[in-house]
């Protein structure tokens, strides 16, 4: 269809297709399908102006998410009766057949033969292809009851992944502002469209498409991803990331505060903030390593494994062999990676492998093996002292705060000492061996840790292994501020750069904070 459009402009003639029966009778169904979608389309609109208890009702139900008339016209929305067979009647009286009213999806035909109408008391959102044709529908319920949305099944006409809600509606202005904001539902849409925000497109809750890639590449090359902040709008949003990047589009990502979607933000704090913080959407590769770091240790070698092994695929997907390693060296200076293990991981970038979890699981290994580095000296001894004497363990834990070791290495043995010593339980190698038995770093680590002997005999002092503890503590406390102190170094010249004197100015009050009580660790006596 769109070849003979193009060529009827250019007056080009064009070749007489062969005769394809199956082509021919999948497009005779799929206009069939599209002829009841637009009888459908108009008795629900025609339902939604109804003087009926429910139809007010439905009325009242928009007018309360906001949605003026202009807009449910400008996007044909409309009210589906609590009645079985309200549509089925009409499609019959319009003429269709029991043949096309089954592939349609609109009815629902019993084994027994009985049919009824699949939308039943729902406020009804047309999706219209790109040509304006409406080719499936969402219905959502107006208070309780599941499923909150029903959507079309897949007919003749509609297949799942192909279509992107409002993009008929704003395609206009998608082009004339050269970038898409992609959005996850339908008032998500609707309501920023009614604050005069208006070149957005939904893929309709659906994990988004390679197909709709390829239908946003035709209006614009640019998107801005703006999908809901919970957890599963992130997986989402993830996937719309991956799939966006092989089309080589150029992306970033809007996470709105409080996990907000685009519909109650716009609601709450109008359509000039909401495009400030759009105008300061992140790359999404800073999104991809945010994510990635998120509730993670990079101290640990498991959580660093899985952290890069989290963004290789972001890396990998690229198709511009420049944006690959400008993506790639940015992650791995976010993810501490070493220069040499920078180099092999570099190369597993390079490689075209097809199979990409065989290559994230090498990666995975490949990370473990490079950052599986030995405790420090204050880290072994502390950690000896603690699981061979529960007398000293009892009086030192308790004095170990999260951050002394929650970027070691040994941070899981840690927070096992801590945690078992605060139930009351015995802390010797075979409890932590129980405790931690799926992390092999530990497991590793644990047998070393475990003497033969005490090292304070039966009836000795403590106090000369109390200090010893102790200024094993004070040491771990300043390899920390040590730590911190660098990282606050890199964000400071990072600020700097970006112009941004206000998180300039928080990260030197904190550096100077953290330099005073560095001054403090290190001062004679402190122990």
């Amino acid at each position: 269809e769109a070849i003979k459009l193009v060529a009827a402009k250019a007056n080009v003639p064009l070749p007489q297709m062969e005769n394809d029966e199956r082509f021919v009778a999948r497009k005779h169904e799929a206009d069939a399908v599209i002829q009841l979608n637009g009888w459908a389309l108009e008795f629900w609109e025609q339902q939604l102006q109804a003087e009926t208890p429910d139809a007010r009702a439905a009325r009242e139900y928009l007018n309360g998410r906001g949605i003026a008339d202009e807009t449910r016209a400008k996007f044909r929305l409309g009210f589906a009766p609590e009645r079985w067979d309200a549509l089925l009647n009409y499609l019959k009286q319009k003429g269709a057949t029991l043949e096309q009213l089954t592939k349609s999806g609109l009815i629902v035909a019993k084994e027994d033969g009985k049919m009824y109408d699949r939308f039943r008391g729902r406020v009804m959102f047309p999706v219209l292809d790109a040509q304006g044709r409406p080719v499936a529908f969402g219905g959502r319920v107006m208070g309780a009851g599941e499923p909150k949305y029903m959507n079309s099944p897949e007919t003749p006409a509609y297949v799942k992944g192909r279509h992107l809600y409002g993009l008929f509606q704003n395609r206009e202005e998608i082009k004339r502002r050269k970038f898409v904001i992609l959005v996850e539902g339908y008032l998500d849409l609707l309501i920023p469209y009614q604050f005069g925000i208006r070149n957005l497109a939904a893929s309709l809750g659906t994990a988004f498409t390679p197909e709709q890639a390829k239908l946003l590449g035709r209006f614009a090359r640019k998107v801005v991803v703006n999908y809901d902040g919970d957890s599963a709008g992130v997986k989402a949003a993830r996937r719309a990331i991956e799939v966006l990047l092989t089309e080589d589009f150029e992306l970033k990502v809007l996470v709105l505060p409080d996990q907000a979607d685009p519909d109650e933000f716009v609601r709450t704090h109008g359509a000039e903030e909401y495009n400030r913080r759009r105008g300061e959407a992140q790359p999404h590769i800073q999104f991809v390593i945010e994510q990635a770091v998120r509730g993670r240790n990079l101290q640990n070698p498991s959580d660093k494994a899985a952290a890069v092994e989290d963004v290789f695929p972001f890396i990998r997907a690229a198709r511009n062999p420049i944006n690959k390693r400008e993506y790639f060296d940015l992650a791995m200076n976010e993810l501490r990676v070493e220069a040499d293990l920078r180099k092999q991981l570099w190369q597993n970038i390079r490689q075209t492998n097809p199979n990409a979890e065989k290559s994230n699981v090498n990666v995975s290994e490949t990370v473990m093996r490079a950052n599986r580095t030995p405790p420090t000296l204050a880290e072994r001894k502390l950690l000896t002292l603690l699981v061979n004497d529960q007398e000293l363990c009892a009086v030192v834990a308790p004095r170990l705060e999260t951050q002394d070791y929650e970027n070691l290495p040994t941070a899981t043995i840690f927070q096992a000492v801590v945690e078992l010593t605060n139930a009351g339980a015995g802390v010797d190698a075979a409890a932590l061996a129980a405790r931690l038995e799926d992390d092999p770093w530990a497991q590793e680590l644990l047998p070393a840790l475990a003497q033969n002997d005490k090292p304070r005999a039966d009836g000795e002092a403590l106090d000369e292994f109390l200090a010893e503890a102790e200024n094993c503590l004070v040491t771990l406390r300043l390899m920390m501020v040590e730590r911190r102190l660098q990282d606050l170094s890199a964000q400071l010249a990072n600020a700097e750069r970006a112009g941004d004197a206000t998180r300039r100015d928080q990260l030197a009050v904190e550096h100077l904070q953290l330099t005073k009580y560095h001054h403090s660790l290190r001062a004679p006596g402190v122990v």
